[in-house]
């Protein structure tokens, strides 16, 4: 399935089920999530895809559009800080690739292409995040 034809529409429709309101004492970050997911996917503005992504909510959804922004400006500064965006998609669980190897695959061309200097200017772990992520896991024995 193409997630990306479903621009219109939010996670509630295409993410079942519909999530209840959020608790009265629910924290910000909760009370954000729930808001997201009633959000078009269209609409969802990259810091709104970092935070779902890094919640791992919805992520046959959200990991396209983020891939979708990173292809075309892999260090973007979603909300935090430069490759705030691709450090979080690339802690994606592995699970949440076995969809989209085409995706995953790109996102390695454009993580390889980085200049050394930026990634050296991403926060700490950052620059190991990225290597985990390209290095393809060692087959089993």
């Amino acid at each position: 399935m193409d997630h990306l034809l479903h621009l219109d529409r939010t996670l509630d429709e295409l993410d079942p089920p519909h999530w209840a309101p959020p608790a009265a004492d629910a924290t910000g970050l909760v009370r954000k999530v729930h808001e997201l997911r009633r959000v078009p996917l269209g609409a969802l503005a990259p810091a709104d895809l970092r935070t779902l992504v890094s919640q791992q909510v919805a992520l046959p959804y959200v990991l396209p559009l983020a891939v979708r922004l990173l292809i075309e400006e892999p260090l973007l500064d979603a909300y935090f800080h430069e490759g705030d965006l691709m450090l979080a998609t690339v802690n994606a669980p592995a699970p949440a690739w076995i969809l989209f190897p085409d995706l995953r695959a790109q996102l390695r061309a454009a993580i390889t292409a980085l200049p050394e200097a930026a990634v050296a200017r991403l926060p700490r772990g950052g620059a190991e995040d990225l290597a985990r992520f390209v290095t393809p896991p060692e087959m089993p024995r």
